[in-house]
């Protein structure tokens, strides 16, 4: 049983990832294009995935944090330029 629950598991987490890699990677197009509007609305949106994921702890408390904080940052340089 544990077995089974564990590949279950294995297999959301590794979805989970793939959409908040998927995201950050939309983010990052955005902000190379210099799109000032789409990218502050696609950080929101990477910025909840990475929480949500947080929140189940797919990823760890701290791991989140950081890759908030340089995204917020990446985004904050390119629309105040």
């Amino acid at each position: 049983k544990r077995i089974l629950q564990s590949e279950k598991r294995r297999i959301r987490n590794k979805s989970e990832l793939a959409r908040m890699r998927t995201d950050i990677k939309k983010l990052q197009i955005a902000l190379d294009e210099g799109d000032k509007a789409k990218s502050e609305a696609l950080l929101l949106n990477a910025t909840k995935t990475i929480a949500k994921i947080k929140s189940k702890g797919i990823l760890h408390k701290n791991n989140a944090s950081r890759k908030i904080s340089r995204l917020t940052k990446r985004v904050l340089q390119v629309t105040s330029a």
